[in-house]
């Protein structure tokens, strides 16, 4: 028995807006279908005992040490930008932000 149905796909659809067409909702109910019959199956061999992890191998990051380099001026940094205000760029406000 299938996890989801066409009716379920178009039901998620409308709630998305998302207009689709019979055969895309044949389409991604099938598709859906396998992602949870997939899912179930990892659930099944998952044990207890085993932490959760997000990778198979151990990760370590690299660092650098950071070191001084010569680099550009303010005056530089800035000398083609549109618009300087305080030594910085001075770019539009967003979101009716109070100055």
């Amino acid at each position: 028995m299938s996890a989801i149905t066409r009716d379920e796909v178009a039901h998620l659809a409308r709630l998305s807006r998302l207009a689709l067409t019979d055969d895309e909702l044949d389409h991604y109910a099938t598709q859906l279908d396998a992602i949870i019959e997939s899912v179930a199956k990892v659930a099944e061999v998952a044990a207890e005992d085993v932490p959760p992890s997000s990778h198979a191998l151990p990760l370590t990051n690299v660092f650098r040490a950071d070191e001084v380099r010569p680099s550009l001026t303010p005056e530089q940094a800035l000398s083609g930008a549109p618009a300087v205000e305080d030594d910085r760029f001075q770019v539009p406000r967003i979101l009716g932000e109070e100055a």
